[in-house]
């Protein structure tokens, strides 16, 4: 078991926000670059599967699947500092979300479909 297995999100938030002003890195972080920042990161990791089938895309080497932990992980950090910036608790925003989702997305009329919530 790593280290990693037991950090907590709090200590993991606390981490990335020691690297950046280590750095002196937030004065690059403005909430528009952020936003850029992750996005181009979602795009890099969308590069991975392109023009896999999909079923290639559910089987991954090795190689691949580092690539895809390694985007993940920048999208995560870039948008911890967007939260940090704002004061958002990710959690709690997570939480709220699901919560949000729940009532657009009944059980009974999402089960099984890929439908928006606006089609029901």
């Amino acid at each position: 078991m790593s280290d990693n297995d037991t950090m907590s999100l709090d200590a993991v938030v606390k981490k990335i926000i020691e690297f950046r002003d280590e750095r002196d890195w937030s004065q690059f972080h403005s909430p528009k670059n952020l936003a850029e920042a992750i996005n181009i990161e979602a795009s890099e990791l969308l590069e991975i599967f392109l023009w896999m089938t999909t079923e290639q895309s559910k089987e991954l080497g090795k190689a691949e699947i580092q690539k895809v932990k390694n985007e993940i992980a920048d999208i995560f950090i870039f948008s911890t500092y967007l939260c940090h910036h704002f004061g958002i608790d990710l959690l709690d925003s997570v939480t709220e979300k699901i919560e949000q989702n729940s009532i657009k997305y009944p059980i009974s009329k999402s089960k099984g479909s890929s439908k928006k919530y606006t089609e029901f």
